[in-house]
């Protein structure tokens, strides 16, 4: 499958460089088991910009894991900034700081973390599974995810079976994972057959460890 050409978003011009709208926008979606969603489209305008910026600037890299005994190539590449280590867009301090002032009740601690995915076609994806690394299986922890470029769903399902959620992100959408959602529920970003351009997704997390 030919990689498709990215198409930007006819809604996502800012001639002034990338803003944030106000997270008041954001929509809460109650799941089982004291898990939540939080979602909001188009938080980052002028997100196009971004993208660019996050696909030349940000030194991917390429990963193999073990599976069945196996090494395998991981199906996207990645980077990790950690506590301390500047991000490389002034857009994604700016989100950080906004996340953390508006979650600081709920989160009772700052995200200080930014893993990066860059999904470089429909080929790239990321399996089922929950956030977990860094904390008990018995603790919560929350996950904001802000996606650029093309949009890619991620899908999410109750551990142990049940239906599937569908978010559609891309082009500065926000969804943050709260509550028990890392413990009780799984999330995954499918493979797909439809020619797709890049999309990369930016994770904030409030543990810092890669």
């Amino acid at each position: 499958m030919s990689q498709a050409a990215y198409q930007p978003s006819m809604l996502d011009l800012a001639d002034a460089g990338p803003t944030l709208t106000p997270l008041a926008g954001l929509r809460r979606r109650v799941l089982t088991r004291g898990a939540w969603v939080d979602h909001l489209p188009g938080w980052v305008h002028g997100s196009d910009a971004v993208l660019d910026a996050l696909r030349t600037g940000v030194p991917w890299r390429a990963e193999r894991r073990t599976m069945y005994d196996t090494q395998v190539d991981v199906p996207r590449l990645l980077c990790w900034y950690g506590d301390g280590r500047p991000l490389p867009h002034p857009l994604l301090t700016a989100a950080r700081t906004a996340l953390t002032r508006h979650y600081a009740a709920e989160l009772g601690e700052p995200f200080v973390t930014a893993g990066m995915c860059l999904y470089r076609d429909g080929r790239d994806s990321v399996a089922w599974h929950g956030d977990t690394i860094g904390r008990s299986a018995h603790t919560d922890t929350m996950v904001a995810i802000v996606s650029f470029g093309a949009p890619r769903p991620l899908l999410l399902r109750p551990r142990g079976g049940g239906g599937t959620l569908r978010f559609p992100l891309g082009h500065g959408d926000l969804v943050v994972m709260g509550g028990s959602c890392q413990r009780t529920w799984e999330h995954a970003v499918p493979k797909t057959t439809r020619p797709v351009g890049p999309r990369v997704s930016v994770q904030f997390r409030p543990v810092d460890v890669a």
